[in-house]
Parts: C-alpha cells; structure tokens; sequence
C-alpha cells in the first residue's frame, strides 16, 4: 500500500469515529543527543487547546481571544486590535495645518479633494461657518468614516499581494496601512452605537463605497504616490471638519451630544476612563485624523521601496502634523 492511501485511511476512520488510538499521546524514543533513551509523551491538539483554555481561565481573562499555538498567553492580547492609539494631553493640541502641493501629483491629489469635499458637503448639508445640529454631524461623520476607511485597506492589500508575487519583504508599510484601515473602522462603530443610518443611507453608502474602491485601487496600481498624497490632504479635510464639530461642543449647542454615554467600544479601543465624555472620544478621532495625514503625507514623499519609518503609533509632529518625521529620506 502507498503512504499516501495510508494516510487517506488513517484520516477517515478519525472521521468516522474509530481510530481514537490515533489521538492518544505517543511515545517517540529521543536520541542520545537529546536525552538518551528515555520517553517523551507528545500532547495532542486537544491536549493543548484544554491547556491553553485553563490557563486562560486561571489569568482572569475567560472571554480572550483564542491565542496561536505557538505563543504563549502572557504573549497573546486580550482584543483583536492591530493596535491601539493612546494619547496625551499635548498630543491631543491639535491644531489646524497644510500641506502646499509642490508639483503636478500634489496639484490633481489636492483638485481631487476639494471637489470631493465640495460634493460631500453639499450630500450632507455641511456648512462650515454654522453650527449643525446633532443629527447632522452623525450622518457627516458615519458617511465620512464610511469611506475614510477605503483606501488604508485597499493599500495595504495591494502591497500585500506584490509582495507575495515579487516574493520580497514590503518593508514594514502592511502593517501601518491596515492598522488605519482598522482605526478608520474604529471611528464608523463608535458613531453608529449613537445613529444607525436609515436604508436610504446605506445604499448611498454602498453605491459611493463600490465607485471609491474600485477607483482607489485602480489609481493606487498606477501612482501609488498620488493615493497617498490624496489620503493626506483627505485627512487635513477630516482634522478641520473633528475641529469644528469640537468648536460645536464647546459653544453648547450640542447639549444632548455631550451627555450621551460613551460607547463600550471607544472606551476599549482608546482605553480611555470611565468618566470620558463624547468630546473626549472626539478629540482622539481627531488626533487619529491628524496621524493618518502625518503618515500618508511621508509615504507619498518616500520611494515604495523605503522602509517605513513608522512604529505601532506614530506621533504626530508639534504644530504641523502634514510635517514627516526628522531623518526620514524623502523623494518629493
């Protein structure tokens, strides 16, 4: 018989429900190197999935995430988060900054925002010089997330998938596109624990979310440069848009706003205090803003090859967040 159809059997009488002796820990004679003749029990799977949910239970943590097989729980963290931004108070000092474009790519990366932005606030009846009521800036800001969160992802995937064709490391910028496509995310679930939008809004979303996506990542295979340098001026938009709606809350005229509770979920994700208010959780979005132009900016200076000079959370420079960091090469 062929060790293939041996293995084949071997898997259907497990399946079937006989050859349970198959799962049972085994005994292997080790080498003289690694221990003379004694035994070694090796545990199964099952073994070692009751082990690792014991010691779980024992660390206090019975809804955890399940951990890798090779990591241990001390290693493994306790959400699914790629990451979570914590800020302080001077971190958190925004002010308002941009970027002038230098060349032709800057020019069409900047045109396009601002006649995004002007279609988008004529759709959502934004006016900047007025104060807005509640409802308002719930649907700016669910639609504004909406697809705010399009084009870290579509980044990340592409870079992705030439890194496993060109089968060469991407240098770091996976892990940074993605965690700000999870952050923008972050953002939409937070509003929508205060509004969800009606069926007329969703499907507004989901026609913009397919146009956007496939136009994204058509113009990222092509000038990888533009989309970022698109995504920085997008997010000075989004910092002067979190700006105003703050300035909102502090003229008063958003009382029932600054009284809601703060949704579970913001306060896990930024580990903010029990006693943050809404414009707390505000202030943190417009601080995550401010970090994806800071980002995004750099990378559309920086050759696709350049290794990305960002950690898990990148600060954003004092008083200009569109500057790049210091020692970074930039190809402008």
């Amino acid at each position: 018989m062929k060790r293939w159809e041996v293995g084949f059997r071997a898997l259907a009488a497990v399946r079937n429900g006989a050859g349970k002796e198959l799962l049972q820990p085994t005994k292997h004679k080790l080498p003289a190197a690694f221990g003379g003749a004694r035994a070694a029990a090796v545990p199964t799977w099952k073994e070692f999935a009751t082990q690792a949910r014991d010691s779980t239970a024992e660390a206090g943590e019975p809804n955890a995430p399940a951990m890798h097989p090779g990591l241990k729980r001390s290693m493994a963290a306790d959400t699914y988060f790629l990451a979570q931004p914590m800020y302080s108070k001077e971190e958190l000092d925004i002010k308002l900054a941009h970027r002038p474009p230098k060349g032709l790519r800057d020019k069409t990366a900047f045109t396009l925002v601002q006649t995004m932005r002007k279609l988008f606030d004529q759709f959502t009846g934004y006016k900047p010089q007025q104060h807005m009521t509640e409802a308002h800036w719930i649907r700016r800001c669910l639609f504004l997330e909406t697809v705010a969160g399009v084009p870290g992802m579509v980044a990340g995937m592409l870079r992705h998938m030439e890194s496993l064709r060109r089968m060469k490391r991407d240098n770091g910028w996976i892990h940074t596109l993605l965690e700000e496509a999870e952050n923008e995310r972050m953002h939409l679930l937070t509003f929508m624990e205060i509004r969800q939008g009606g069926p007329l809004f969703r499907l507004v979303v989901l026609g913009a979310q397919g146009v956007f996506f496939n136009l994204f990542f058509l113009s990222y295979v092509l000038s990888p440069k533009i989309c970022h340098r698109f995504v920085g001026y997008l997010e000075e938009e989004a910092v002067r848009t979190y700006t105003h709606l703050l300035h909102d809350i502090d003229s008063g005229v958003l009382p029932d706003f600054m009284n809601r509770k703060v949704p579970d979920v913001a306060l896990k994700y930024w580990q903010l205090p029990e006693t943050a208010t809404m414009r707390d959780v505000v202030e943190v979005i417009r601080a995550d803003e401010a970090c994806h132009s800071h980002v995004n900016h750099t990378f559309a200076s920086m050759k696709k090859s350049d290794k990305n000079p960002f950690n898990k959370h990148p600060v954003v420079p004092k008083d200009d967040f569109t500057r790049p960091p210091e020692g970074v090469s930039l190809q402008d």
